[in-house]
């Protein structure tokens, strides 16, 4: 007893020759199944170079298109013709010119005639199927599908609504259970000949000509009719993606293949040639004898799902982009951006980088130019510092910098005079972590040697976006690490604040108040605010600021900041 092959051939024939020799070589029939799309001319060339091998036999050709019944009509023709020609045959195989033996045929050979009335189909019901992806499962049975899904989707999905609208139904024939599973078996001659002998076959093939892709259903349910055993698994190896699109193998897959001890994989590229001279090859040089067992590389091709769909964090591709939240985390690493800090502090930027180790930079959204640290006009990924290029995409700026800057810590600064854009994608990103002093924007205005209705106006500008910018943080879609003091909190004893950042960033502890930054002189700031109010401005984001207040830090039990996790 042998194993007869049935080949489904439609492209790269020069691969689907080398493969139809490789079977024959190990003593199985071959009936191939040309395509009619295929040229007569091609095909023509094709059946000679195969002319030398006596078991090696051509069917009835039909056109063949995915999901439609040309595709069962070839199955068949090439069966009848395998059972009629070879009657040694105890098992048909079904493959296509894409796929590719991986284990001696010996071994496939002796596999089958250790379970002779075994049938290896998958065959399960439409309610334990979770692998379909069109959102047709039960009604591609119970409504009729006449065109073709790919040349005609517009009149597909218009034959379906209107079969929904007005509930056209119909019944599976002779009471059968719809069944469905991978086109791919290898049924005995038994089973497979009591379904193309069966009386009601004409029914049969009347119902499941108008069922959607009948090639996964038709076979998968007269199974179930007339076999005495079923192992509901494919000796093929096939995986497909989360768009139900098969996978194709290459080079580079020589060793995923080899793990899974499979007798047969699809789709294997035309081009590949280290798999086909690395598996055709002859008995010493196969692999083990063992079990096939794709579920042993099942883990990987969910990785390759999940990387596919899901992505790197903080890089963007095709499956998500430009989607609004469909990023696997906007940034790749954690980031620290400051607020106010630069202002109440003299040279805070210098103080932050020794203390912590990070790269510093001052305000990146400032509307002039890009204030990289240490006055850099381009930093790695070759982003520049011009404001322009910046803020024709900022959010893409900011996931670059963080991206191309992994492993090493970014800080910036921030204000109410920066490009307000970026506000909502930095406090969305859980890798931000914001720590702002509110109202520390008016201590510039306060040093400065404008007008005082200039200042005024400045102010009262101001603090209208920083208002606004602090209902950003304080939105509950915000997923940023938030902290926010008054500028009257903070200063009244800025250690433990200072000291959260430094634990935030993951650094060494203030020992003395002399290693925390000096702070601006602020005398007279009191009565600085004291005079925004006389001309009617009113400066609430500062706090409480007395007329006359001392300025030097005291310690004293701090007030809580406004902490947003």
């Amino acid at each position: 007893m042998t194993v007869g092959i049935i080949m489904l051939v439609h492209t790269a024939l020069g691969r689907a020759e080398q493969i139809a020799r490789h079977w024959a070589a190990a003593g199985c029939p071959v009936v191939i199944h040309v395509d009619k799309n295929v040229p007569r001319k091609t095909r023509e060339t094709f059946v000679a170079g195969l002319s030398d091998l006596r078991d090696v036999y051509f069917c009835a050709r039909y056109r063949c298109e995915w999901g439609t019944w040309g595709i069962v009509a070839a199955s068949q023709s090439a069966s009848e013709k395998m059972l009629a020609q070879f009657p040694d045959v105890r098992h048909v195989y079904l493959a296509s010119g894409s796929c590719l033996p991986l284990r001696p045929v010996q071994e496939l050979i002796d596999y089958l005639d250790q379970r002779p009335r075994t049938d290896f189909i998958e065959s399960a019901t439409t309610s334990d199927v979770p692998w379909t992806v069109g959102g047709l499962d039960e009604e591609r049975f119970t409504m009729r599908f006449p065109v073709s899904w790919k040349k005609n989707r517009f009149l597909f999905d218009k034959f379906v609504q209107i079969q929904r609208r007005f509930k056209i139904k119909r019944k599976m024939p002779n009471g059968l259970v719809p069944h469905m599973g991978s086109q791919w078996w290898c049924l005995s001659r038994q089973t497979l000949s009591a379904i193309l002998q069966d009386p009601d076959r004409p029914t049969y093939d009347s119902f499941f000509r108008e069922v959607w892709i009948p090639d996964e259903s038709y076979f998968q349910t007269l199974a179930r009719q007339y076999s005495t055993k079923i192992e509901s698994r494919s000796l093929t190896l096939s995986k497909f993606d989360f768009q139900g699109k098969p996978h194709i193998f290459y080079d580079d897959h020589l060793q995923l293949l080899r793990r899974s001890d499979c007798f047969v994989a699809r789709k294997i590229w035309p081009y590949a040639n280290v798999l086909y001279d690395a598996f055709l090859t002859d008995a010493e040089g196969a692999m083990k004898k063992t079990e096939p067992n794709p579920g042993k590389i099942d883990r990987i091709f969910s990785k390759a799902v999940e990387r596919r769909t899901r992505g790197r964090s903080g890089l963007y591709m095709q499956s998500r982009f430009p989607n609004e939240d469909w990023e696997n985390g906007v940034t790749a690493a954690p980031y620290s951006m400051f607020q106010g800090f630069a202002e109440l502090f003299e040279d805070f930027e210098v103080w932050l980088g020794k203390a912590t180790g990070a790269r510093v930079h001052g305000h990146l959204f400032a509307k002039d130019k890009v204030q990289y640290a240490e006055g850099q006009n381009a930093i790695n990924g070759a982003l520049a510092d011009s404001a322009l290029l910046r803020d024709y995409n900022n959010r893409a700026f900011l996931t670059n910098l963080i991206w191309n800057t992994r492993g090493e810590r970014q800080c910036f600064q921030f204000g109410p005079e920066d490009n307000q854009e970026i506000n909502w994608r930095i406090a969305k990103d859980p890798n931000a972590q914001i720590s702002v002093i509110t109202g520390a924007w008016a201590v510039p205005l306060f040093r400065s040697n404008l007008d005082f209705g200039d200042i005024r106006a400045r102010a009262a500008k101001l603090q209208k976006i920083e208002s606004e910018h602090m209902d950003v943080l304080r939105s509950p879609y915000t997923k940023a690490r938030v902290r926010i003091w008054t500028m009257a909190d903070f200063i009244e004893a800025p250690m433990e604040p200072l000291q959260g950042i430094l634990d935030e960033i993951g650094r060494t502890k203030l020992r003395r108040l002399s290693e925390a930054p000096k702070m601006v002189d602020l005398a007279g700031f009191g009565q600085f605010l004291q005079n925004l109010k006389n001309q009617g401005m009113h400066p609430y984001l500062m706090g409480d600021f007395p007329a006359e207040r001392t300025m030097e830090p005291v310690q004293k039990p701090p007030r809580k900041p406004y902490l947003v996790q």
